[in-house]
């Protein structure tokens, strides 16, 4: 009773795993997002709070 236990828990965590690879819609447009400098999140067109300039677009 525990192996099935601990098999059905370890092909839960497989399946978890995989689905963290792939590639969801929008990730290209996300990393378009964040400053090239520093990684956050920018919001508008403004330059960032770390002195970078702003988007083009």
């Amino acid at each position: 009773m525990l192996v099935k236990i601990v098999t059905v828990f370890l092909v839960g965590i497989a399946i978890l795993g995989m689905f963290g690879k792939l590639n969801y819609p929008g990730k290209k447009q996300l990393q378009n997002a964040k400053c090239k400098s520093c990684g956050r999140f920018r919001l508008g067109k403004g330059p960032c709070d770390c002195g970078a300039p702003g988007r083009k677009g």
